[in-house]
């Protein structure tokens, strides 16, 4: 017996270009992530040779992934590729301010061991890393991919095409969103529940600076809300919790929610 419906489908799967899954590019994401701190026995290498063999791995890995999203007689796949691994020095040089930034803000954090095994934090912002330089390089599909990886995972949603400075604290993190085009300076430390977002939606406006710009030193707490490409946090300023700023705010000034103020 024929169906229609199998052939609607068969036929909507012929014209459906192919890509790599979320769970082979969070897999390796993962194990990226896992030689950048290698503090668990989930990796393990018996010297350099095996060593080089899995970097080989999860080079030919990228390539393969990659080559899904790109026109490979168009792009320079190996050459992002090569590019990629060879800033990753730098990158982990990035993501060791970040982890520092959240031993020294957190009175609770004991270890670095403990920062990169179990804060939700950190593995946001390094699958952020990764994937802003592969943003840069115009690569499509995939840096989302990364940071929805770890968006599932974690509850926090950085889009790879936000810029963020070094020594990036997430404390705690769940319900955290950064927008595209959101700009965020040195020693920034958000808390959980922060939106960067945009007062506009409309897609006429994709190639505009749509989400605000976070200065050095702020402090962004629990709950606020921050909207709009004009909108700039100046140096060193505290936002309070469950704030809602659509305004530019000075340096070294302090907003703060009243719930006992009334408009009228």
């Amino acid at each position: 017996m024929k169906h229609a419906y199998r052939d609607f489908l068969y036929d909507n799967y012929l014209n459906t270009s192919r890509c790599v899954s979320m769970r082979k590019v969070g897999g390796w994401t993962k194990k990226l992530l896992g030689v950048c701190f290698p503090v668990s026995n989930d990796l393990t290498f018996d010297g350099p040779d095996n060593f080089e063999s899995f970097m080989d791995s999860l080079e030919a890995e990228l390539i393969e992934i990659l080559s899904c999203s790109l026109n490979v007689f168009e792009h320079d796949v190996n050459g992002i590729v090569r590019s990629f691994f060879d800033e990753l020095p730098e990158i982990k040089r990035k993501l060791d301010t970040d982890v520092q930034a959240i031993c020294e803000g957190d009175p609770a954090a004991q270890s670095v061991e403990e920062v990169v095994r179990s804060y939700p934090g950190i593995q946001a912002i390094a699958a952020y890393r990764f994937a802003h330089f592969l943003f840069q390089r115009e690569v499509p599909i995939i840096p989302r991919m990364i940071t929805e990886c770890a968006h599932s995972n974690t509850g926090i949603d950085i889009h790879p095409g936000a810029k963020i400075g070094k020594y990036f604290f997430i404390d705690h993190g769940t319900g955290i969103v950064i927008g595209a085009t959101a700009v965020i300076g040195e020693r920034v430390k958000i808390y959980q529940g922060v939106t960067l977002g945009g007062l506009s939606v409309r897609k006429e406006d994709a190639d505009e600076k749509r989400h605000p710009t976070i200065e050095d030193g702020v402090v962004i707490y629990a709950g606020a809300t921050i909207l709009g490409g004009d909108t700039v946090i100046g140096r060193n300023a505290i936002i309070g919790g469950n704030t809602f700023i659509t305004r530019s705010v000075e340096i070294d000034t302090k907003v703060y929610h009243n719930p006992s103020h009334k408009e009228h």
